[in-house]
């Protein structure tokens, strides 16, 4: 089996291929979350956002990952601080023929370790109810369902009207890191 890598996104390269894949992921679950929830996402200001808003994903206080499998690029994953001691994982993704191989694990174990590394003391995510694979992998790792937090992530992509119909339409999950 080829090797999993992950980069760091740090140059014009991995920017480049963060961006289609993020925009991908954007999409997908865009429309994941319109065709379930009647929900939709700012796709275009959440791709520009993830990559140029240095202080959201990159270090010190983020990591911003592309998962690597046989010379191309088919994943990525983010951290980035949500409150003081408090990390938050976003945009787990990885292209649909190399789930099941390991790398989605990979990424989560390796931005777990990262925020430990940073001095985070927990890390919370969420994710649309829909999928169910992803929060299997991320119990798997420790995580456990809680209440919606505020200042979730799509707060700033979701009219004010809107918000507890989001907040209804995805899990909540925290992992302790001390």
């Amino acid at each position: 089996m080829e090797r999993i890598e992950l980069l760091p996104v740090e140059n014009a390269a991995t920017r480049a291929a963060a961006a289609e894949l993020l925009e991908e992921y954007l999409r997908w679950i865009g429309h994941l979350a319109e065709a379930s929830y009647g929900l939709s996402i700012d796709v275009a200001a959440m791709v520009d956002s993830d990559l140029n808003d240095r202080a959201k994903f990159y270090p010190p206080s983020g990591r911003f990952y592309l998962v690597r499998h046989a010379d191309a690029y088919a994943g990525i994953g983010c951290l980035k601080e949500l409150a003081p001691g408090v990390a938050e994982i976003q945009r787990m993704y990885v292209r649909p023929h190399l789930r099941g191989l390991g790398a989605g694990r990979r990424l989560v174990e390796r931005l777990l370790d990262d925020a430990r590394a940073i001095g985070y003391r927990s890390a919370r995510l969420e994710s649309l109810k829909a999928l169910s694979a992803a929060h299997a992998l991320y119990r798997s790792v420790g995580f456990i369902e809680i209440a919606p937090y505020a200042a979730n992530s799509m707060q700033a992509y979701q009219a004010a009207a809107t918000l507890e119909r989001y907040r209804a339409s995805a899990v909540f999950m925290e992992r302790k890191l001390s």
